[in-house]
């Protein structure tokens, strides 16, 4: 009977550590990151897109995939998104905050060796957290191309402004769904403007093992080929699917598995 109580126990304990929970640690400018670490094993970064949280990554096949073979899952909401403070002044995004939460995250956890996951605006984040953090050991950069390298991208320009009140009809649809959820405008506003655009000279310089992955039929932030050519050490993969739900399928989650 002790055995058999001890090992519901263990049973309990460790499902409780596996279930995704909210954190909070404070960054060097007193905003507060919200995050979850879910799992044991080789810790692994995954990095949430534009109008979006941590939580999207919940029921998708590369988390479920991760968790099954063993790894550590660490996901935050980077600031501005999900449960994480959304500051409202310019001063909080500039000069890279966002990497430096990351970091500091990092740091906060004791991680002193991870793999690192990104997708659509994620991938610009990790591409500039690549410059600043030797511990990652590998990097996948998820739906997107070339085009963010460019400080005067004309996509970047437009979405920043349409969170101010100016919208095209290229930011129209995001600007209605960002209504649909009550996000904050002024906090989207300023992760647009103030977004890194990593030089392509400065990725050449990059030594980390890099996998460029894209579906077959998205286009929305340049070639990713193009992409791939920059760093010294990179592959690409293209998979089926669009902007939107390339980085929820099994193929997706298969090639990242397959590399790292």
């Amino acid at each position: 009977m002790k055995n058999a109580a001890f090992l519901i126990i263990i049973f309990f304990v460790s499902n409780s550590l596996l279930t995704a929970q909210s954190n909070y640690f404070t960054s060097f400018d007193g905003t507060k990151i919200s995050y979850s670490d879910e799992g044991f094993g080789e810790a692994v970064l995954l990095l949430h897109g534009f109008l979006s949280s941590g939580k999207s990554w919940d029921n998708t096949q590369v988390k479920k995939d991760l968790l099954s073979k063993g790894y550590r899952v660490v996901i935050p909401d980077l600031r501005g998104c999900g449960q994480s403070d959304k500051p409202q002044e310019k001063r909080f995004y500039q000069h890279n905050a966002e990497v430096q939460d990351l970091k500091l995250l990092m740091d906060h956890l004791k991680i002193q060796d991870y793999a690192a996951i990104g997708y659509s605006r994620g991938s610009i984040i990790l591409a500039e957290l690549l410059m600043e953090d030797a511990r990652i050991s590998k990097a996948v950069l998820g739906g997107m191309g070339i085009d963010f390298t460019n400080p005067n991208w004309e996509r970047r320009v437009a979405f920043a402004n349409a969170f101010k009140g100016e919208v095209a009809e290229m930011t129209q649809g995001a600007v209605d769904y960002a209504k649909s959820i009550d996000a904050d405008f002024r906090s989207l506003h300023l992760q647009q403007k103030y977004q890194p655009s990593t030089s392509k000279a400065a990725l050449g310089r990059i030594k980390t093992e890099i996998l460029v992955i894209a579906g077959d039929t998205d286009f929305d932030n340049g070639n990713p080929e193009a992409l791939k050519m920059v760093f010294k050490k990179s592959e690409l993969v293209i998979v089926p699917g669009d902007h939107n739900g390339t980085w929820k399928t099994r193929e997706f989650s298969d090639e990242i598995l397959k590399f790292l």
